[in-house]
């Protein structure tokens, strides 16, 4: 059914359709994002065809999923179809169900031009291929056609059909599904849920839907290897052409040098973007732990949102908003106290709870997404087996007890290890990290403090303890001034030293503070 980080796309998709099947895994039941884009389906009016597949696994239980499907979701079931796409019992009568029950499209090829645009892909000789749905008029090579989002004009090439391979036609009229090619450079101008239309004689309304796509998580990318910072823009560049929902801009780091702060549309699409560079682009790179764009609002009344906590000291401004998203988890009801648990610790505000079935529960919380960008799902997962699912909405910014922890090395901030974080939590989390720190980061010839900050307030310190050459090692009696005389001059030389000396700080640090658990 599509990541939650990519529900736009699937909304957008859904309404250039008639009608959709619903495909239920006989073992497992009814899943989170599975209700989620259902309901996305029944909003577009989409005639939905339920199909439960797996039938022949020994574990199958085809009737307690359709009473999940009854009792979740509100659909007439009772022509619901049994299917093994393994073994291609049922695959028959699927296809006969959708001639049968999914109507054909409306619309005329006499009105003006109206198109929506449910995604589009890049070719390095054509530029951008918009692939379309035409739900009024009618569109052919030559047309003058205008995107109502960004008012931009263009002439079209070729417009073809799916089969599956591109096939080119003459003409794409109401009710077809296409592509189109327009000399379009970029495709953050062909964008996911535009309306296309005629230049000459547009349509007076453009279709419902459309959203700017907005990054929810942001996250460091920076070159292992300062040489490769000019190759790393490069494919930074070259990525965002196939990706317009993702967004980077330069940023420096005193710890980490040269790099780019990046959007996301969420976790999945962050660890995407991030296996892409370094498998397409032969790219090393080191990630800073993610974080949400929080929302300052000063004395004057001024609204700043701040994507890197290392950009604000917050003690001066007075009043934080965090972004909190509506949480929705299915589950088998075994595993409800634990997963309670879970979302309390993570100051989850409970709402609804409604019981499938005997055995599945569904549960609705409302939480701030910076508790569950780090290892939420994977905490969840290992607390019931894998077998719950969840989904996520954004429902906006509310005011947080929130706080800002610097991490100071040797007395140096390290930009690129601060964080935000409530205030209940501020003092474990910084005990956490230190403790974390003074284990990855080598020792020197000297001791190195590492302190935990809030404001000018340290909440947690240890110490790196110095390597120690054994200087006295060649005294073999002789008088005891002797001995001091040398240990005199280390103690001297690692003065001189700690002035001197650059802590280098290990990947694997930035990794750890993506933990939030200790191991």
């Amino acid at each position: 059914p599509g990541h939650v980080d990519f529900t736009y796309e699937v909304s957008r998709s859904l309404a250039a359709c008639e009608g959709a099947l619903l495909i239920v895994d006989a073992t497992q039941g009814v899943e989170a994002q599975t209700m989620a884009n259902s309901l996305i389906a029944l909003e577009n009016n989409l005639v939905i065809v339920p199909v439960i597949n797996k039938i022949d696994l020994p574990n199958a239980d085809p009737e307690r999923v359709k009473r999940e499907i009854e009792e979740s979701l509100g659909i007439d079931i009772k022509d619901a179809l049994y299917v093994s796409a393994k073994t291609g019992k049922g695959v028959d009568k699927v296809l006969e169900s959708i001639v049968e029950k999914i109507p054909s499209p409306e619309g005329s090829e006499r009105n003006s031009l109206k198109a929506l645009v449910f995604d589009s892909i890049y070719d390095s000789y054509r530029g951008v291929i918009v692939y379309l749905r035409i739900f009024d008029g009618e569109i052919k090579a030559g047309d003058k056609i205008e995107l109502m989002a960004n008012k931009k004009h263009f002439e079209v090439e070729e417009v073809g059909i799916f089969t599956p391979e591109r096939k080119e036609a003459k003409k794409l009229a109401a009710g077809e599904v296409g592509y189109l090619i327009g000399g379009i450079k970029d495709t953050s101008d062909a964008r996911i849920g535009d309306t296309i239309t005629n230049a000459k004689n547009p349509t007076t309304s453009s279709l419902k839907g459309y959203k700017e796509p907005k990054s929810m998580v942001y996250s460091g990318l920076y070159p292992i290897e300062g040489g490769e910072y000019e190759k790393l823009r490069d494919a930074l560049s070259k990525l965002r052409l196939n990706d317009p929902s993702f967004i980077y801009s330069p940023e420096t780091s005193k710890a980490l040098g040269f790099g780019f702060r990046c959007g996301f549309l969420g976790l999945l699409h962050m660890d995407i973007i991030r296996e892409r560079l370094e498998r397409e682009y032969d790219l090393n790179l080191l990630i800073t732990a993610p974080s949400v764009a929080y929302r300052l609002v000063k004395e004057s009344g001024e609204e700043i949102e701040i994507s890197n906590p290392s950009e604000t000291s917050m003690h001066r401004q007075e009043k934080i908003l965090e972004p909190f998203v509506s949480l929705k988890i299915l589950a088998p009801s075994e595993y409800l106290g634990t997963i309670m648990d879970l979302v309390k610790d993570r100051r989850g505000e409970y709402r609804e709870m409604i019981y499938l079935s005997e055995k599945r529960v569904e549960l609705f919380y409302e939480i701030p997404l910076a508790e569950i960008i780090f290892d939420f799902f994977n905490q969840l997962k290992a607390r019931t087996r894998g077998y719950a699912s969840l989904d996520y909405e954004y429902i906006g910014y509310r005011e947080g007890d929130l706080v800002k922890i610097d991490i100071l090395i040797a007395g140096e901030p390290v930009d690129a290890l601060t964080l935000i974080i409530h205030k209940n939590k501020a003092y474990q989390r910084g005990k956490e990290l230190i403790h974390k720190l003074r284990k990855i980061i080598p020792r020197q010839f000297y001791e190195v403090p590492l302190q935990a900050a809030i404001g000018s307030k340290i909440i947690s310190r240890e110490t790196i303890k110095a390597k120690r050459k054994d200087v006295l090692a060649k005294c073999y009696g002789g008088d005891v001034t002797r001995k001091r005389k040398l240990l005199e001059r280390q103690k001297e030389g690692k003065k001189r030293l700690k002035k001197l000396g650059k802590i280098e700080i290990p990947q694997e640090a930035f990794i750890e503070i993506m933990k939030v658990e200790e191991d």
